[in-house]
């Protein structure tokens, strides 16, 4: 006879005739890695909603000392590089049966604190991070107190935390590379965050791809100091006050870039007829321009899913934690119209 109440796990199983196992496997978010069919997923669920079961994973995690969380902080959200970030972790984690604890710190460096501080007390198992700013005593604090961390996209190489991002400096060196080859000489780069190791790599890249070509560098072509469209719009009015304005821009961020489409459409100069344009960070838009954009693609899925792979390494397996995994991603020059051969 079917109980017309459910109290627990045991009620449950009883009423569908599976093992508490299966169950609790299902309602955790773990029927991909134990292989359990989609028919028997939907009769969990809906028997779950039938019976109001939802199951305590707060004294479960306090049981085991293990809640099966992971702590995510981006520094914007509403930025599509973040958020591409974003949604390949949620899935690699959900994938391996970990919930995502997602923050957005704005870019505040106080609020990033703060963030890693409530996660702390929410007992997440492992924390990933897009750093801001260039303070991190409070991540090497919370690393040492025996959460593991993992770093993606902004590194400091003065520490030793793990990390997965891009080759910046070599995404950065091979558009500027390839821009010299069709003739371009003064190449402007419109920079992020200038103290960030993101925005050092590209630059330091950009300049590399000068000297290897041995082409004198005009230092007022390197302008900015943020990845958001307002600056990309404001260099780019500067740069074009200049008696000798660039052939060609590097927008160090898909951001930066939309500012300077933005700026040129006011300046009324075209793409590539008046000024070529490469710009970091592909995205599914940059194909459809009215010029469409050449971009340095930066592998952001893989940024998501390796950080998780990592990170839960970390989580599972002590000895591994021991370990400091730092990986750079090669990237990959993009070419579309947006660039004039000038040779």
């Amino acid at each position: 006879m079917i109980k017309k109440e459910v109290k627990d796990i045991r009620d449950l199983a009883e009423v569908l005739e599976l093992s508490t196992t299966t169950i609790s496997r299902v309602l955790n978010g773990k029927s991909v890695k134990y292989r359990i069919s989609e028919a028997t997923k939907l009769r969990v669920f809906k028997a779950a909603s039938e019976y109001n079961y939802v199951p305590n994973k707060l004294a479960r995690g306090l049981k085991l000392d293990k809640t099966e969380t992971i702590g995510l902080i981006i520094p914007d959200i509403a930025d599509p590089f973040f958020a591409d970030i974003a949604r390949s972790i949620e899935l690699g984690a959900r994938s391996k049966g970990y919930s995502l604890f997602l923050c957005d710190s704005g870019g505040d460096l106080v609020l990033e604190m703060e963030m890693i501080n409530l996660m702390l007390s929410h007992k997440v198992d492992g924390m990933i991070i897009a750093p801001v700013g260039t303070d991190y005593d409070h991540l090497l604090q919370a690393h040492k107190s025996g959460i593991p961390i993992v770093l993606v996209d902004r590194y400091f190489p003065e520490i030793e935390l793990p990390y997965i991002t891009s080759d910046n400096f070599q995404g950065s060196y091979d558009a500027v590379n390839y821009l010299i080859s069709i003739g371009h000489k003064r190449i402007a780069c419109i920079q992020g965050i200038q103290n960030s190791q993101t925005s050092i790599d590209r630059v330091l890249g950009y300049r590399a791809a000068f000297e290897k070509n041995t082409i004198s560098l005009d230092e007022n072509l390197i302008v900015g100091d943020n990845f958001n469209i307002e600056n990309g719009y404001k260099q780019t009015k500067i740069l074009f006050s200049m008696d000798n304005p660039p052939t060609a821009i590097l927008a160090l961020s898909s951001k930066i870039s939309l500012g300077v489409i933005n700026a040129l459409s006011e300046l009324k100069l075209l793409i590539p007829d008046d000024i070529s344009m490469i710009a970091f960070d592909e995205q599914p838009y940059c194909a459809y321009l009215g010029s469409p954009m050449t971009t340095i693609d930066m592998r952001k899925s893989e940024i998501g899913q390796l950080s998780v792979e990592v990170l839960i390494k970390y989580i599972e397996n002590k000895t591994y934690y021991k370990k400091v995994v730092n990986i750079k991603l090669k990237t990959s020059l993009i070419i579309r119209e947006s660039v004039k051969n000038i040779n």
